[in-house]
């Protein structure tokens, strides 16, 4: 988790958002972790059906995509509010 500096003169509404926005990245980070697990697990279980592994696998990336995106927003949002 990247802890970026608040600036001073942004209204604490945007600084909330950019925060939770931050808050939502790593909780996706986390269900990316999870997937993750779930593929190996199942990936060791023979009844699993085959295409279930790739199947997390593109959920857990998915994911990983969306934490990105969501620290890039929250970036943005703190820059624009010190605009």
């Amino acid at each position: 988790m990247v802890t970026e500096s608040r600036p001073a003169t942004a209204a604490p509404e945007l600084l909330a958002y950019a925060d939770d926005l931050r808050v939502d990245a790593d909780r996706m980070d986390g269900y990316a972790q999870r997937l993750r697990g779930a593929a190996e697990t199942l990936g060791n279980c023979a009844q699993a059906p085959e295409w279930s592994g790739d199947t997390l696998e593109r959920q857990a990336t998915a994911c990983v995509t969306a934490a990105v995106q969501l620290r890039a927003a929250a970036a943005a949002l703190l820059s624009h509010a010190t605009e």
